[in-house]
C-alpha cells in the first residue's frame, strides 16, 4: 500500500528566513514551485513551505508555526555537524546523545529552526 512519505509541509511565518535556514544550515536544495510554495528537498523528499499569511487550500486544521518536531538524518559524524553549526552561531539545545530511531540506535543533537520547529539531527550509532 504505502511506500514512503513524499513531503511534509512546515508552516513558517517568514518564507525568505526559513528558505535561509534551512538550505544555509541544514544545506537542503531550494525548488521554487511558485511565489508562495517552496521545496526544500531532502532526498527524494521535500519539505514544503507555507507561510502562515498566504491562501493555500487545503491546509491542515491549525497550521502552527513552531508545532513541528522533526528528526533527519546525517551523514556527517555529529561532531563535525555541530563544527558546521557552531560556526554559523546556531544553539544546540541537547546532544549529542544517545536516543532510537525507526531503525535501530541513532545518536542526535537538537536544534530549533526559526519559528521554533524541533528539529534532531541523527546519525546511526553502533551501540
Amino acid at each position: 500500500m504505502l511506500t514512503g512519505l513524499d513531503h511534509l509541509v512546515v508552516t513558517v511565518t517568514d518564507m525568505g528566513r526559513a528558505v535561509d535556514f534551512y538550505s544555509r544550515v541544514l544545506g537542503l536544495d531550494v525548488r521554487y514551485r511558485d511565489a508562495q510554495r517552496v521545496d526544500l528537498m531532502l532526498g527524494d523528499t521535500a519539505l514544503r513551505l507555507h507561510q502562515t499569511d498566504t491562501d493555500i487550500a487545503p491546509v491542515s486544521a491549525t497550521p502552527t508555526p513552531g508545532s513541528l518536531d522533526l528528526c533527519l538524518r546525517c551523514q556527517l559524524p555529529l561532531d563535525e555537524f555541530k563544527q558546521h553549526l557552531d560556526a554559523l552561531a546556531i544553539d544546540v539545545e541537547l546532544g549529542p546523545v544517545a536516543r532510537q530511531g525507526a531503525n535501530g540506535p541513532i545518536e542526535s543533537i537538537y536544534l530549533r529552526d526559526p519559528d521554533g520547529n524541533l528539529l534532531e539531527i541523527c546519525r546511526a550509532s553502533s551501540r
